[in-house]
């Protein structure tokens, strides 16, 4: 009923995708006006961590309550992290959205 998987195990996986997401695209990089990615590469880097935590979701048949979880601790890491609000928001609703959609 509330699957195999237990919240910590979400959590865990949400903060190492934040890290992931933080090593290709440094808070830095996010706040700094100076040197940025092209909006392309920014673009192919969120598609990656959300299709594995899309084969996240999958393999271990999330919940709506656990999706949700991994949505918010993912928010959470990252302004943990130092990242703008805007880019926040910008990855996170793209994370829920893939999330989301069917298998």
């Amino acid at each position: 009923m509330f699957g195999t998987i237990s919240s910590k195990q979400v959590d865990a996986f949400a903060k190492d995708l934040a890290g992931e997401l933080s090593k290709r695209y440094p808070p830095g990089l996010d706040q700094s006006g100076g040197q940025t990615l092209s909006e392309k590469r920014l673009t192919r880097i969120l598609e990656d961590v959300c299709n594995k935590a899309v084969e996240f979701k999958n393999e271990h048949k999330l919940g709506v309550y656990k999706k949700a979880r991994l949505g918010n601790t993912f928010r959470w890491e990252l302004e943990s992290l130092g990242y703008s609000k805007k880019f926040i928001e910008t990855a996170t609703e793209g994370l829920v959205v893939y999330l989301a959609r069917k298998a």
